[in-house]
């Protein structure tokens, strides 16, 4: 299965917008490739979208919504002062809910 990945940056964010891409590969690429490989056919489909921006209060708020051969995941934070921990704590939750799966 190929794994679409969108990134998507608020204007507060745009000038982080190459270490979001990279904190994510990462993520996707060493905690979920294990969990991703239960979703290889030939025929499915794959979209992880990840959301990063700033709130009134200036800390982070992101969100991974997903969808994996028909199976949908959304995962929300709000609040956070690092961007780095925002983005790896969504994908922990990601790969929980992934290795809940049978």
């Amino acid at each position: 299965m190929e794994v679409q990945v969108v990134i998507h940056v608020g204007s507060d964010v745009e000038q982080s917008k190459e270490v979001v891409e990279r904190i994510a590969h990462g993520n996707i690429t060493t905690k979920l490739d294990n969990y991703l490989n239960k979703f290889d056919k030939a025929d499915a489909e794959g979209k992880i979208e990840l959301s990063v921006d700033k709130n009134k209060k200036w800390l982070f708020d992101g969100k991974i919504v997903s969808s994996l051969d028909g199976k949908q995941f959304h995962f929300s934070r709000e609040d956070y002062k690092n961007m780095d921990d925002l983005i790896n704590h969504l994908f922990d939750h990601f790969k929980e809910a992934l290795s809940d799966m049978q």
